[in-house]
């Protein structure tokens, strides 16, 4: 698998899936999550409102995913994930973990070949960026994929260089 970083804007991304830092609800929200949604347009909402209609009545759970169309986005699929909210008190890395081997799972099934992370966790959920992105790339690299290309794209330089870092 090749793992490529770049600095920018998730929702501008030429792959055949993006992942979605997304909320439980699946609804929409802040951050990647309100991005993916303002420019896929309502047909995201509408798939998403589908898979709480059918089996996620409560929401997705932390470390999960699922998948819906991209709407007006460059790709064909969007992996929606739920990231854990940074704690002090509780090792929560196992969920982050989970959240990129289950986008690639999913993406497997999708028969998907390049997928775009965020840098999941790292904006209002909290997660210390250098941390998230040794957990992240430890995750991919281990993972059991099919997928030939994971492409991290990070909003900031600060998060750029902490994957480099951790790309080394």
């Amino acid at each position: 698998m090749n793992i490529t970083l770049v600095r920018g804007d998730i929702t501008e991304q030429h792959a055949d899936a993006i992942v979605n830092a997304a909320n439980s609800s699946l609804l929409g929200g802040g951050g990647v999550d309100g991005a993916i949604h303002r420019k896929g347009g309502p047909d995201i909402l509408a798939a998403c409102r589908a898979l709480r209609a059918s089996g996620h009545g409560r929401g997705l759970g932390t470390g999960r995913a699922v998948a819906t169309t991209a709407g007006r986005l460059h790709a064909r699929w969007v992996i929606h994930t739920v990231g854990p909210v940074h704690s002090q008190e509780e090792d929560r890395s196992e969920l982050l973990a989970s959240c990129y081997r289950e986008s690639l799972r999913v993406a497997d099934e999708l028969g998907a070949r390049t997928v775009a992370f965020p840098a999941i966790s790292t904006g209002v959920y909290g997660w210390p960026v250098e941390d998230a992105a040794r957990i992240a790339m430890t995750a991919v690299r281990t993972a059991d994929t099919r997928v030939a290309e994971v492409r991290f794209v990070l909003f900031d330089d600060r998060a750029h260089e902490a994957f480099a870092r951790q790309a080394g």
